[in-house]
């Protein structure tokens, strides 16, 4: 009898670090309306900024090993805007991103690298116009918590410099600056739960 009492004891032990052992992953949907994919690149001397209004995705966390954490993103090609009419039609048109042709870039990480604290490497593929490149974002984690109604959502920053030659966009040679600097900021909002094997 003291050996069943000492057995059930043992599994109900070994039962609850298995269950500890487990780590909650989160799932996360970008917010579109705020968050911000933005870039600037140089026109002759200055940098002329602009951004993409439609983004969606879903953030895969897992707190305890942020590493661990996947992103997936969209962003609508035509929503690009520099408040300029006339330059965000050419943008749009083959000159540069032929977004009707190509309606759509997307990333999708496979990594994510510790840098310090809150800050990951997180290296992935970027296709833009039908070409796909590995990029490397450096992404800070700004926090986990409470947003509008006690709704639980987690914020995101990401920044990386593109060369836009490398997405087959060459227009406008001297004129328009090659290097993109792009700066992201995201907020996103609990989707659904689900627990990570062991």
């Amino acid at each position: 009898m003291k050996r069943s009492v000492l057995s059930l004891i043992i599994a109900a032990i070994a039962f609850g670090l298995l269950t500890s052992a487990k780590a909650a992953v989160e799932t996360y949907k970008i917010d579109p309306v705020h968050t911000w994919v933005g870039f600037s690149i140089a026109h002759f001397f200055t940098k002329v900024p602009g951004y993409f209004s439609k983004v969606k995705g879903n953030i895969v966390v897992d707190r305890d090993h942020l590493e661990n954490s996947t992103v997936e993103a969209v962003i609508e090609v035509a929503s690009i805007t520099t408040n300029t009419k006339m330059r965000d039609d050419d943008l749009r048109s083959t000159n540069f991103f032929a977004a009707a042709q190509f309606p759509s870039m997307t990333f999708k990480s496979a990594s994510w690298k510790s840098t310090g604290d809150n800050t990951y490497a997180v290296t992935g593929t970027l296709t833009m116009k039908n070409v796909s490149k590995e990029v490397v974002l450096t992404v800070k984690s700004l926090g986990f918590g409470p947003g509008m109604k006690g709704a639980a959502i987690s914020g995101w920053e990401a920044s990386l410099t593109l060369d836009r030659r490398d997405f087959d966009i060459t227009a406008d040679q001297g004129a328009i600056g090659n290097s993109v600097d792009v700066l992201i900021n995201v907020e996103a909002d609990l989707e659904k739960l689900s627990t990570a094997k062991p």
